[in-house]
């Protein structure tokens, strides 16, 4: 099976698909696109104009993040969503919560001013503490499984450990199971291998390309 995932360097949801497959140790080709200025055989393909992409033996395509890695957890040896299919809708409802806090970052490094920053950090803590109450001992979503569910926030986690060097995103003694958690994550070998080269500094520089009230708190070069 040929697999071509196509990217651009700094997508969360692309990296939720690509620590699947790092994860699942499945052989696949990364494509990197400019997203300000798309190719047009990118556009022909996606239907929504936006990544991830999977090719699949060159024809193919599937898009949308979380379809994307229940098809890469079912064609590969070792399942990563549970099984019994209460618990498996549970960690969808869990995924696409996840999805909302990471839609709450991009708000932050939108933000203009530091009263709107602090507005939208609200929101964000507001759904941290939610995530808190439903996370059970660990170390991961399910217990002692890894799931899809962890491969979908550990992006998010990542991010945040880059916000947290700017601003206190929130107090690990307030969230005890989120720190322990994304501490767990984010030393998983295929989390680690799954971000881009360089991803601080890439990342500082898209906050500094915004030039919100985050971009202020960026140390001068």
């Amino acid at each position: 099976m040929d697999l071509e995932l196509i990217s651009f360097e700094l997508c969360p949801y692309v990296q939720r698909a690509v620590i699947t497959l790092l994860y699942k140790q499945a052989s696949f080709t990364l494509t990197h696109i400019d997203l300000a200025d798309p190719p047009k055989w990118f556009l022909d393909i996606s239907p929504f104009g936006k990544v991830p992409v999977l090719r699949v033996d060159g024809e193919t395509i599937i898009f949308e993040s979380a379809v994307i890695s229940e098809y890469i957890d079912e064609v590969f040896p070792g399942r990563l969503h549970p099984a019994d299919p209460l618990q498996r809708a549970l960690n969808r409802s869990w995924i696409e919560f996840g999805s909302a806090c990471l839609t709450e970052t991009f708000r932050m490094i939108n933000a203009k001013t530091a009263d709107k920053f602090e507005d939208i950090h609200a929101d964000l803590l507001e759904k941290l503490q939610q995530l808190e109450g439903i996370l059970g001992p660990g170390p991961y979503f399910n217990g002692k499984q890894f799931s899809l569910a962890d491969a979908a926030y550990a992006p998010l986690f990542a991010r945040l450990e880059l916000l947290g060097e700017l601003v206190e995103v929130y107090a690990k003694t307030d969230l005890p199971k989120t720190a322990r958690w994304s501490e767990t994550l984010l030393a998983v070998p295929a989390v680690q291998r799954s971000q881009a080269p360089h991803f601080a500094e890439l990342y500082h520089q898209m906050i500094r390309n915004r030039n919100g009230h985050l971009a202020s708190l960026l140390p001068s070069r």
